[in-house]
């Protein structure tokens, strides 16, 4: 267990015995506890296998590769269309903890041995993602523009596209790029 993990259990919230009770689940498995994002992380190697955190209806434990899980228990759980790697496994309950705690334990080891076996994620490249009709006319008519977005990194550009692509309005979409221009001509990311 590590300290500076602590307060994230001690805090009055409606979780506690849960987290409790999936921090023993985890640490069993022999991973270091970690504090990332505000949560607890529990790494092998220095590489992200689970994340503990909660929702208001619901706690979870996060696989940050669970797409390479195998999942035969149907268990794993994608957040959003647009999480590519992370699964969840959700709880509303510590009898279902309890009761899913062996299959917990044999997923954590799964996530470990792909780690050992230096599996990766196959992400959608940039090209794959669609680009508003909103956007592409502002790049169309700022060549500068066009040059800063294609010098950001490739995660910085799906992040703006799926930003851009969220809003049904179209008035919405281009107000969004147009919040975000100046931001992109500095190089930066949408949450920098």
């Amino acid at each position: 267990m590590n300290p500076k993990v602590d307060f994230y259990f001690d805090k009055d919230q409606n979780w506690q015995q849960e987290l409790g009770h999936l921090r023993t689940i985890v640490l069993n498995c022999g991973l270091k506890e970690e504090l990332k994002w505000g949560c607890p992380c529990y790494t092998f190697n220095k590489s992200n296998i689970v994340l503990i955190h909660v929702f208001k209806e619901y706690c979870a434990l996060l696989f940050f590769k669970g797409v390479l899980l195998k999942d035969p228990k149907k268990i794993l759980i994608q957040q959003t269309e647009n999480v590519q790697a992370a699964r969840q496994v959700r709880f509303t309950n510590i009898q279902e903890i309890i009761e899913k705690e062996a299959i917990l334990k044999a997923y954590v080891f799964e996530a470990i041995e792909v780690e050992k076996a230096g599996l990766k994620v196959n992400f959608k490249k940039t090209e794959e993602f669609t680009t508003p009709a909103e956007f592409q006319k502002t790049l169309d008519e700022n060549p500068d523009l066009k040059t800063a977005f294609d010098k950001l990194t490739s995660g910085r550009q799906k992040a703006y596209l799926l930003h851009f692509s969220q809003p049904k309005q179209p008035k919405t979409r281009e107000a969004r790029v147009e919040k975000c221009l100046q931001q992109i001509l500095d190089g930066k990311g949408l949450n920098d």
